[in-house]
């Protein structure tokens, strides 16, 4: 063990331990409570598909029902789970210079029957498809990073239709709500739950938002958020709005300082920085806080970036360009929960379902996420001949070390036929369905 002293298998276990812990008291029955702890579990595993019946498999089940009924008609509640996982993460990664981070991602999903699917824009595609959109939340500080809310996007095609809401088993009370609007919901239940953070950033989505904006100031939270090249910024008092771009072109070449916004897989983000600090609000009475702009140059292509700043205090162009680079730290999110446990593998079509099944895996990537801080603070220096366990390295470890999949010959046999006879018996029925339609006169 000596080329693996820096491992911690026992410590992981705590951690999945500390985490699925902290929602057992959710639910009502050990059974759910069992198949909640194999769910998230087998969302660890080295699974490739991460549907109901490959958890219950790897959870060594003799067949899908109880994951299916976690998901589907036991009584849990997912939004308290969400509350519980959150906690925990902020007990290991909470800081008072914690940066907020909104950011959407999409599922590509066929026919017109799951929650919130229609053809739109999704950045996973980067076009117009017929995808599922869910807004979330990430929590980022010095000490690591994680997922901690969700939001799925109902359009507008969704929420006049109150009959295909019901289909799908959206609540009655659920309005059409921006995505904007979504972002700030989970904002304000993170300052309700008293989240140490002191900054918002979001990509220009949301930064374009005017009301987003004026609602986090509400709250007294930093932001930089981004802006799109044709965003009018307030100059002169507020008195005159021109163009970002425009302005950006106006600068002299002794406005840009090169700085790093933050560390990447091949050293340092280095970019180019230009600070108006101070830029009018946006039309409103004084918030007492401090309006400014920010501009990125990217120094070997010269594309710019533009983000719309504000702090309730006075704040360094170091701090502000920190937090641009923080943003970042999301999509790291999304590939983390859509690589390592299947945030996009879910095979659901209804509200409760989508949000349970989001919710676990949540809980799947804070575990992941509380280990690379644990193995950063106990063996930061231990090894420099090595990068640092990254979140990746800890669920393959995780597998080899302490989840045992292994099972008898015979068990994976009768899974197997468990698995035609179900296909055979849905071939059956698609079959007579299909006839049934075309002898209809």
């Amino acid at each position: 063990m000596a080329e693996s002293h820096s491992l911690e298998p026992a410590q992981w276990r705590r951690t999945i331990d500390l985490v699925t812990n902290s929602f057992a008291g959710r639910f009502a029955r050990v059974e759910p409570r069992w198949a909640a702890v194999g769910f998230v579990t087998g969302l660890l595993a080295d699974l490739q598909i991460k549907t109901c019946w490959q958890l219950a498999e790897q959870a060594g089940h003799a067949r899908p029902d109880a994951m299916q009924r976690l998901l589907y008609r036991a009584k849990w509640d997912a939004e308290a789970v969400r509350d519980d996982v959150r906690r925990v993460v902020v007990d290991r990664l909470g800081d008072p210079d914690g940066v907020l981070v909104v950011d959407e991602t999409g599922d590509l999903k066929k026919g017109v029957h799951t929650v919130g699917v229609q053809r739109q824009y999704t950045g996973t595609a980067g076009r117009i498809e017929n995808a599922q959109v869910g807004v979330f939340l990430a929590y980022a500080s010095r000490h690591g990073h994680t997922l901690i809310d969700r939001r799925v996007y109902l359009p507008k095609s969704w929420t006049d239709d109150r009959q295909r809401c019901e289909q799908a088993g959206v609540p009655d009370d659920v309005a059409f709500a921006t995505r904007s609007e979504l972002a700030d919901d989970m904002i304000t239940a993170a300052v309700k739950a008293l989240v140490p953070a002191r900054w918002v950033a979001a990509d220009e989505a949301y930064g374009n938002n005017t009301r987003l904006r004026g609602e986090l100031r509400t709250h007294r939270l930093g932001y930089v958020l981004a802006v799109s090249r044709d965003h009018l910024v307030p100059i002169d008092g507020g008195k005159t709005r021109r163009r970002a771009d425009r302005l950006a072109d106006d600068l002299p070449a002794t406005a840009w300082t090169r700085r790093s916004a933050g560390n990447g897989s091949k050293g340092p983000r280095l970019y180019d920085w230009a600070w108006l600090a101070d830029v009018g609000a946006d039309g409103d009475p004084d918030d007492d806080g401090r309006h400014s702009l920010l501009i990125r140059r990217n120094n070997t292509t010269g594309e710019l970036a533009f983000y719309r700043c504000w702090t309730p205090h006075p704040a360094t162009l170091a701090q502000l360009v920190r937090v641009a680079g923080v943003r970042w730290t999301v999509e790291e999110s999304f590939q983390a929960g859509k690589g390592q446990v299947g945030l996009d593998q879910h095979q659901v079509r209804r509200w409760t379902s989508w949000h349970r099944f989001t919710t676990l895996a949540l809980a799947a990537l804070a575990i992941l996420a509380i280990c690379a801080a644990d193995a950063r603070t106990t063996h930061q220096h231990d090894q420099p001949d090595m990068i640092q366990l990254t979140t990746n390295e800890i669920r393959r470890l995780i597998n080899v070390l302490l989840i045992r999949p292994t099972r008898s010959i015979a068990y994976r046999l009768r899974w197997s036929n468990w698995r035609r006879r179900h296909q055979a018996r849905a071939k059956r029925a698609h079959y007579a369905r299909r006839l049934t339609l075309e002898l209809q006169p």
